[in-house]
């Protein structure tokens, strides 16, 4: 169906939410499709839910994966840190990641990737990390609500 499947969680009252996404983002066309197909699986497989929502990741998507990290090289992102650096867990910058290295056998807990973020007044610096050094990351673009100033 080509999506990918992001989340599946159980909620009470028996909500089973599905969440997917795709290059260039889920319309509710694709939300559609994933939920009759669903529907029909879990309907032969004795699978016990009473509502079905299947819905996309939301502007601040959950990363958790090294190719999801790569996936969204170039985007603003946050992080929290296991660990405090200077005092503090939690930064928000443009997410880098290091070009493809020639051996493809390269372990996710080793990959250095960087974040770019404004550290005090106009001093850009770099955080570079692992994603064993990540408790949580998540997309964190900046949305403008305001429209065109006349």
């Amino acid at each position: 169906m080509d999506v990918e499947l992001v989340d599946v969680e159980r909620a009470a009252l028996g909500l089973l939410r599905v969440t997917i996404d795709k290059a260039g983002g889920v319309r509710i066309e694709d939300c559609e499709q994933v939920s009759r197909q669903l529907s029909r699986v879990y309907e032969v497989e004795n699978i016990d839910y009473k509502r079905l929502e299947v819905g996309s990741p939301g502007v601040d998507r959950p990363l958790r994966t090294e190719a999801e990290l790569r996936r969204f090289a170039g985007e603003r992102i946050e992080i929290k840190l296991r660990q405090p650096l200077d005092g503090r867990k939690v930064f928000s910058g443009i997410l880098s990641v290091p070009a493809a290295e020639g051996d493809a056998a390269t372990d996710a807990q080793q990959t250095v990737f960087g974040l770019e973020f404004e550290a005090k007044k106009n001093d850009i610096q770099v955080l570079n990390f692992t994603l064993g050094d990540v408790e949580r990351a998540k997309l964190d673009p900046v949305l403008d609500f305001k429209g065109k100033k006349r």
